[in-house]
């Protein structure tokens, strides 16, 4: 039987009690299908840790995770620790460290999932970001002169190497290649004019490659626009790492909202673990409640299922969520229920169980 190690990385507020139903739920779907098994090694690192010993994590924690086959992380951050140290020290060293430069997050409109806008079909939402995750605004490059004074001022660079830039792009027309969907870039050439013209330029490259594969450009303001007003013209979307930061939240807003929003940061030579997350924040307002929405971190536990080859088991988790939401009977507070964290996890488990898509 294939044994899969897993680093557990809960992390603050709702973390750890969203994870422990992502657990419930994978250890669920091993035990039915039978032939692997999770094995799950907790680490205690995160802003109390920060607290207790000035660091994130210890300082042998990047070789202890070199160990393991994924990392599943709850939530990073909490207040009394500033918000570019709960990141910059565990977060993004991890992505960065591990070349995790592919993040993926689907933005799909579920049956049953609340939706703000009036004049969408449920079919036309269900998009695919992968977003640059390694470099371009997020490099961390920069600079702070004198500061305090009246003089002061601030650089802070966006790096584009061509390798980081054409991998992502050549990523993505692979995904929508095998998918057999179009891909959208976007980016904002007409004001970055460096960084998103060198963009562009690589983009209309690679898609000499790719003559099978429809695409489009648009400026990120305009997308931004389009998701709300005309969200179907968007299948796979390949962008840098701030806008797609950005325009996944636009994303998750008309896909049934945060609490439904995965995410997974896949270094796909695996030669590092890959890591998957809810991309909600640690709530610390109604940590410890136990209505903490689950559903982003089982959603990113059936992202964890895809990566290890098992798509047919991450679609029958992603199938119990949008049962779930269609009964509309177990659901957390934030979209508008009244159960409780754990109740959420056990109604998937039931769901699943009686599955038939294990025969699959």
């Amino acid at each position: 039987m294939k044994k899969y190690k897993i680093a557990v990385i809960a992390g603050d507020g709702i973390g750890p009690e969203v994870i422990d139903e992502g657990v419930k739920v994978l250890n669920k779907v091993a035990a039915l299908a039978g032939n692997f098994e999770f094995d799950f090694t907790y680490f205690p690192w995160g802003c109390e840790f920060y607290s207790e010993h000035g660091k994130m994590m210890a300082d042998d924690g990047m070789e202890l995770l070199k160990a393991f086959d994924a990392i599943y992380l709850g939530a990073v951050g909490f207040p009394g620790v500033p918000d570019h140290i709960s990141l910059w020290d565990l977060l993004l060293i991890i992505r960065k460290e591990f070349d995790q430069y592919v993040n993926i997050r689907p933005v799909k409109l579920l049956e049953g999932a609340h939706c703000p806008l009036s004049e969408v079909n449920r079919e036309d939402i269900d998009m695919l970001f992968i977003r640059e995750n390694t470099e371009g605004e997020y490099s961390g490059a920069g600079d702070w002169l004198f500061k305090g004074k009246e003089n002061e001022v601030v650089l802070q660079n966006g790096v584009f190497s061509r390798k980081g830039t054409e991998r992502i792009i050549r990523y993505a027309f692979e995904t929508a290649k095998k998918q057999g969907r179009s891909l959208t870039s976007i980016s904002k050439a007409n004001a970055l004019n460096y960084s998103m013209v060198f963009w562009d330029q690589v983009f209309e490259e690679v898609s000499k490659e790719y003559p099978e594969v429809e695409t489009s450009s648009y400026l990120v303001d305009a997308a931004a626009m389009l998701m709300i007003s005309d969200p179907k013209r968007f299948e796979v979307v390949v962008t840098s790492n701030l806008f797609g930061d950005i325009l996944t939240d636009v994303g998750a807003a008309i896909a049934g909202g945060i609490g439904l929003a995965a995410g997974a940061n896949i270094n796909p030579e695996r030669e590092f673990p890959s890591m998957f997350e809810p991309v909600h924040g640690s709530a610390p307002d109604i940590a410890g409640q136990g209505i903490g929405n689950p559903l982003a971190s089982i959603w990113s536990a059936s992202q964890m299922l895809d990566h290890f080859g098992y798509e047919q088991y991450g679609k029958m988790i992603i199938d119990a969520i949008e049962q779930l939401l269609i009964e509309g009977h177990t659901l957390t507070p934030d979209m508008r229920g009244s159960a409780s964290t754990s109740e959420v996890g056990d109604r998937l488990i039931d769901i699943i169980a009686t599955s038939q898509t294990l025969n699959v």
